[in-house]
């Protein structure tokens, strides 16, 4: 029996995050040059939305671009963002026809004009799309998330709009790039890396994780239901007891 025909689909995460990890690795494998494995790996990103979208998940956030990316060789750096610019127009139709939203967090002031611009019109196209919502974390981290949103409390604050005492939990919540998801019911990172790397920090709280040895261009459909899989035999008790969770049920 494959993983696909043991997920039980009445109990599939509502959201997935991934860190996709291995590209350059897999590329030295090959003998090849790490920017192929990056190519390899955006055809994985194509293969991974299909499938999350067959599957029915409803969100699906994936960790394309760190803030601390930015430190990598410039050679690298220019060559990754023309992969993003020409990936974005090949993709936009598929996302179309998939009636798939594309959304992104991050710090995109910082990404070149034009591949701001292609991603904001790849955005405002598929904005009114039903099915999944594929979230790109580009020129992101955590840390800046989280810094982001105590300045805008403090500016909120220093208005008058909220009192000291109103900043909770729900409060801060909303501050966050992701106030309009759920948040991640199943982390996944390939590569054999056991690191959440500056990743949703905020929003990772109770999320289940996974972590698998495969390169992600070697990560497939049958390697995402194996992860869902895994995830359906936890029990997920958001610090209750297992008696508690089982009366509530």
């Amino acid at each position: 029996m494959t993983y696909q025909e043991q997920i039980d689909p009445s109990r599939l995460p509502r959201h997935i995050a991934i860190i996709m990890d291995g590209n350059g690795r897999w590329a030295k494998r090959q003998g090849l040059a790490r920017m192929f494995g990056h190519r390899q790996g955006v055809e994985t990103v194509h293969n991974i939305t299909v499938a999350a979208t067959k599957l029915g998940i409803r969100y699906l956030t994936l960790y394309t671009f760190s803030t601390e990316n930015w430190n990598r060789p410039k050679e690298e750096v220019d060559a990754l963002m023309t992969l993003l610019v020409d990936t974005i127009a090949k993709e936009t139709p598929t996302l179309m026809k998939n009636n798939v939203r594309l959304q992104t967090i991050g710090d995109l002031s910082r990404l070149p004009d034009n591949a701001r611009a292609k991603f904001l019109a790849c955005i405002e196209q598929t904005s009114g799309n039903t099915g999944l919502t594929m979230v790109l974390a580009l020129s992101y981290s955590a840390r800046w998330e989280i810094t982001q949103a105590v300045q805008q409390a403090a500016r909120l604050a220093q208005a008058g709009e909220v009192r000291a005492e109103e900043i909770d939990e729900a409060f801060v919540s909303r501050l966050m790039t992701t106030a309009e998801m759920p948040d991640p019911d199943l982390l996944i990172r390939t590569s054999g890396e056991y690191r959440i790397s500056n990743f949703l920090l905020w929003q990772l709280a109770y999320s289940e994780l996974y972590f698998t040895d495969r390169l992600w261009p070697e990560f497939d459909e049958e390697e995402l239901c194996k992860a869902i899989v895994d995830y359906q035999k936890r029990e997920r008790r958001f610090g209750k007891t297992s008696e508690q969770m089982k009366n509530e049920n």
